[in-house]
């Protein structure tokens, strides 16, 4: 009860600043940084004359939105990867909105069926490797990395993160649990040491030298080829990045794991005509182009070209399967990393 005591103060200060639906504020639980938001939110401000107040929340956003309940602040909530946006569902986070602008603008598989919430970035998951170790020639799958050729030679982070179990979970969905249990304990003997870090870090791994495969995000290595530290530009320009699933029969030719960034109007929302308005706004081809410009991820939208760092990765094929469907293999993808070891 002492741990949830801070955050009802904390909802009941913000509601009473200002008295919480004021006509021209939008009040933002956000997962995503302040970094990357900003530019948009000032551009949204500038259209609209709607004031943003975010709240960044890198942790605990799910305590704190059950523990303000009904007196909760928020009326959208941002955050990255589907099995996120999947957890604040079940929750009872969002409210449902049906807006024909977000219908056509992004595609179905990112947004949920009922509009729950909606997709708003994309970014894949794809295979780094260092080319002094090997050839792109010896790279296919995800399934392939489980074969012994590989033992000793992969890094990637804790199955504990989210990333990790959505892409677990999408094996589940395209082969089946027995055949994920089989692949996670060929994979997890293939490690080259106890997964530690965030993807960038696996990413310096694999150009240290110290594994010659890695899988992590695309929106990492964008970010380290264009670091301001010369260290992290060195990083990635050691290394080169494979796309899975690209070719063959059934699930091999599935295409490259993919996942989001998304956002919904919250439950409790008091300003839903504004938080309507910010996130068809963030789905607008002007904030598509600047999440392309300045966020080194894939635009939702269709008619949005992605940034210049990002479009060199080269064209690849997105695995189809809908997001939203992440939720029934979530379980089982937790328990196929722990019997496999995968800490």
């Amino acid at each position: 009860m002492r741990k949830l005591l801070p955050l009802l103060a904390g909802a009941l200060a913000i509601a009473a600043a200002g008295t919480a639906a004021a006509a021209n504020d939008v009040n933002i639980y956000s997962y995503r940084q302040a970094v990357l938001m900003k530019p948009l939110l000032d551009r949204f401000r500038e259209k609209t004359g709607i004031e943003a107040k975010v709240v960044y929340l890198k942790r605990g956003m799910i305590a704190r939105l059950e523990a303000e309940g009904a007196a909760s602040p928020a009326d959208v909530i941002l955050t990255t990867d589907a099995a996120r946006l999947i957890r604040l569902d079940a929750l009872g986070a969002f409210q449902p909105l049906n807006s024909a602008m977000l219908a056509a603008a992004v595609p179905a598989r990112y947004r949920h069926p009922e509009g729950h919430w909606f997709g708003l970035t994309v970014r894949g998951r794809p295979i780094f490797y260092n080319p002094a170790k090997v050839k792109p020639s010896e790279l296919s799958t995800y399934e392939a990395l489980a074969d012994g050729k590989w033992k000793g030679r992969i890094c990637i982070r804790s199955s504990s993160n989210v990333y990790n179990q959505s892409l677990i979970a999408s094996i589940v969905a395209a082969n089946g649990a027995g055949k994920t249990q089989a692949w996670a304990n060929g994979f997890v003997k293939n490690f080259a040491r106890k997964p530690a870090g965030g993807d960038r870090d696996q990413i310096r791994a694999v150009a240290a030298g110290e594994c010659d495969i890695a899988i992590a995000n695309t929106y990492y290595f964008a970010g380290l080829a264009k670091s301001k530290k010369e260290r992290d530009r060195k990083a990635a320009a050691a290394v080169r990045l494979f796309w899975p699933n690209q070719k063959g029969p059934g699930t091999a030719g599935r295409g490259a794991h993919v996942n989001i960034s998304g956002a919904g109007v919250a439950k409790h929302s008091k300003n839903r005509a504004n938080a309507v308005k910010l996130i068809e706004f963030l789905a607008s081809r002007e904030a598509q182009e600047i999440y392309a410009r300045i966020v080194n991820e894939y635009p939702v939208r269709r008619d949005v070209q992605p940034g210049r760092t990002v479009a060199d990765f080269g064209e690849f094929k997105a695995d189809s399967l809908a997001l939203s469907e992440l939720a029934r293999y979530q379980k089982e993808a937790v328990r196929v990393a722990d019997r496999a070891g995968w800490r």
